[in-house]
């Protein structure tokens, strides 16, 4: 889809995708502004220049300008008192931004540049807007020079802001948590004000997710507006509503109180900002979003996850080559296809205290380094993943007596640990040269298929006296630098992104990881409302999903293993239990769930998802996946309910004059099972607790 001028309209542009437009466009004056005229349905190309030429009527007050909330970037000048996107402090202290419009610069048919400068002080801001054939999603970034003499000092640099047509309500959803309770779905109205979702931790944090979707829609009817950063350090999003009727969204990297330095000649890029109109409600959008992670953001987005275990619960760190090898035949044994090392296997990592840092085979468990084990996971039949913490260091060990400036801190200062850690900087090019240096010769040494890089702390102390507040935006980059390379030099290698659970998940990680370890709370019930969230913005495949062991470690909850298993199989399985005290009986149970979830498994990880009905882990639910001709369906019943659970399953997104055909050889009219539905066992009135089913069903051939 191209981004082209608006016929009629001197330096207007409309941004196109298969469904929207999204017209913008220069207004010159005493000031001049880029702002947003429509964001919405295709028009009609004639429309777009009416569009452009509606402005409201405002009511004259010397205490409002109303264009503000409409630009791409509204700087910290002017007569603008709303949230700024770009704040710049230039030399004696001069505060105000002003910009006057250089050019326009087409990037190809899809991608615009305008590009606009302060003819005194020199900063030139390069505004992008990129679209693409496949998808509703805007793409849009911010681009700095400093073409002055002098330093210019940046305290907020958000990669662009986006106006929401006027609704009645401003319904918003999005998602905030914790350790353990990530992804917690909110939904509500906007207030009036200014809300702000953020993360000062370093990475994109447990507590809150960089998207926001807003609307006075439904999980299946109206508009919804959203925005998303693809960004994996700290961050900011903030939706100002106005009481006069606006509602703009600005988002960016970084939180306040940094500023970072531009020296003459310096620039600065912004990650990209994400914008998506959908009709169809919240679950249309999700859709949308999910297509667009397979098409333009995950790595290998046509490959089928593996089932992985993992050694972490069932050994902590008790790690030697016996007992991950016995683990490794049971895992075989299930049908598992990826088997995953966790911490413990190297330097003197016996507990959480030491040899963070020191990545070589523990001599004691490992004499002869980790290359029998690998072998003998690869005869069992499967690939040989490990664990990693690149950005961490213990001050036991032998990295930091060697090397204690690589780490955050200020000179004269103290350096508070966490987990017993300190961070390593990964905006020194020495640092990515040693971490680059030893995974490269990890994977190929031991032919690795898979690495799972945990990030397990906050930042504190973040000092960098070469970089000052860079340091914020640089670690980041390296670490997506690092991650690039030994994919490059690996294609076959595949990386799980963690961060003590979910701290790190965004669109900005996922561009060089495969899957993302969404929880460290693997309790069925508490995970269907992680889920539910994460469903959200991310597709089921980048949705790594444990079974462990019951009661659950974190919570202490006892779950059947059928559940355990069906909460899982909406994303990519996993299992994480001590498989040597699973009886026999769950032993056979779990290779047959396997076996189900290998057959689905293109329907979950590729599928269309659509949340039918319920509040996950709390009553009665249900998920969909669609693929082609093949439907699947968890339905999930965690409590013998006092109120009636729904009676009837209905399902979403078939052809409703198609034939669709159960296991049992049933077939059933797809208008019939979306609106009058199907009677499914766990939603019975009576029963224990944790029920729940899988339900497939294949359009066959005929119509009525």
């Amino acid at each position: 889809m191209p981004v082209i001028p608006v016929p009629g309209r001197d330096h207007t542009w409309a941004a196109l995708t298969p469904a929207t437009a999204y017209v913008f466009g220069v207004e010159s004056g005493d000031d001049t502004r880029v702002v947003q005229h429509y964001w919405g349905p295709r028009l009609p190309g004639a429309a777009l220049g009416e569009v452009a030429d509606a402005v409201p009527a405002w009511i004259a007050t010397g205490f409002l300008d109303p264009a503000d909330a409409a630009e791409l970037l509204p700087v910290d000048g002017g007569r603008r008192w709303g949230v700024p996107s770009l704040q710049a402090v230039y030399p004696g202290g001069v505060r105000s931004v002003e910009l006057a419009f250089d050019r326009a610069v087409q990037h190809g048919p899809d991608e615009l540049e305008l590009v606009l400068r302060d003819q005194v002080y020199g900063l030139c801001v390069g505004l992008r807007v990129r679209v693409h054939d496949d998808t509703d999603v805007i793409e849009r970034w911010t681009e700095v020079a400093n073409d002055s003499g002098e330093p210019v000092h940046l305290q907020r640099l958000d990669s662009g802001a986006w106006a929401v047509p006027e609704q009645a309500g401003f319904g918003y959803a999005g998602v905030a948590g914790g350790w353990a309770r990530e992804t917690q779905l909110h939904r509500g109205e906007l207030p009036p004000g200014e809300t702000t979702f953020t993360s000062r931790t370093g990475t994109t944090s447990h507590k809150a997710n960089p998207w926001i979707m807003i609307g006075d829609a439904s999980e299946t009817g109206g508009e919804v507006w959203s925005v998303a950063l693809a960004w994996s350090g700290s961050w900011r999003l903030t939706a100002q509503r106005r009481p006069e009727g606006d509602l703009a969204v600005t988002a960016g990297f970084g939180h306040e109180g940094l500023t970072w330095s531009l020296a003459p000649g310096g620039s600065l890029r912004t990650p990209s900002v994400l914008g998506l109109h959908t009709t169809g409600g919240y679950g249309a959008a999700s859709r949308a979003w999910h297509a667009y992670a397979r098409g333009h953001v995950l790595p290998t987005p046509a490959e089928e996850r593996p089932v992985l275990y993992n050694s972490w619960e069932a050994t902590g760190f008790d790690v030697s080559e016996d007992g991950q090898l016995a683990l490794a035949r049971r895992a075989a044994e299930l049908g598992v296809e990826l088997f995953v090392v966790d911490d413990g296997w190297f330097g003197t990592r016996t507990d959480d205290t030491r040899g963070l840092g020191d990545w070589w085979p523990n001599p004691d468990r490992f004499p002869q380094g980790l290359g029998k084990l690998f072998d003998g996971v690869r005869e069992l039949g499967m690939q040989a993943g490990l664990w990693v913490e690149p950005e961490m260091v213990n001050p036991d060990s032998d990295l930091y007596r060697e090397h204690p400036g690589w780490t955050l801190h200020y000179p004269g200062r103290r350096r508070d640990t966490m987990r017993h850690q300190l961070v390593l900087n990964f905006a020194r090019d020495d640092v990515r040269a040693w971490a680059l240096g030893w995974l490269d010769g990890l994977v190929a040494e031991y032919g690795l298929a898979y690495l799972k890089w945990d990030m397990n702390r906050s930042f504190s102390q973040a000092g960098w006296a070469e970089g000052g507040d860079l340091l914020w935006i640089e670690h980041t980059r390296g670490v997506y630098a690092v991650m690039d390379e030994v994919r490059a030099r690996h294609p076959g290698l595949r990386i799980e992104s963690c961060s003590g659970g979910g701290g790190r998940a965004d669109f900005g990680i996922l561009r060089r990881t495969d899957q993302v370890w969404t929880s460290d709370n693997t309790d069925a019930r508490h995970r269907q409302t992680i889920q539910e969230g994460f469903s959200y913005l991310y597709p089921a495949s980048a949705m790594s999903c444990w079974v462990t062991d019951s009661p659950n470690p974190i919570s202490g909850r006892e779950v059947p293993l059928r559940y355990r298993f069906h909460v899982a199989m909406a994303g990519t399985l996993g299992i994480g239990g001590d498989l040597a005290r699973w009886s026999e009986q769950e032993l056979a149970e779990a290779r047959e769930l396997v076996a189900a979830y290998k057959a689905v498994r293109p329907v979950v990880q590729h599928g269309e998802l659509h949340r039918l009905t319920g509040s996950p882990g709390t009553s009665a639910s249900a998920v969909q996946y669609t693929l082609g001709e093949r439907v699947v369906v968890f339905a999930y019943n965690p409590y013998t309910l006092d109120e009636r659970p729904p009676r009837r399953l209905r399902l979403a997104g078939l052809d409703p004059e198609a034939l669709y055909e159960d296991e049992a050889g049933v077939r059933r009219h797809g208008a019939a099972l979306m609106h009058h539905g199907l009677v499914v066992p766990s939603w019975s009135l009576s029963g224990t607790d944790y029920r729940s089913e899988m339900l497939v069903l294949q359009r066959v051939e005929g119509r009525s």
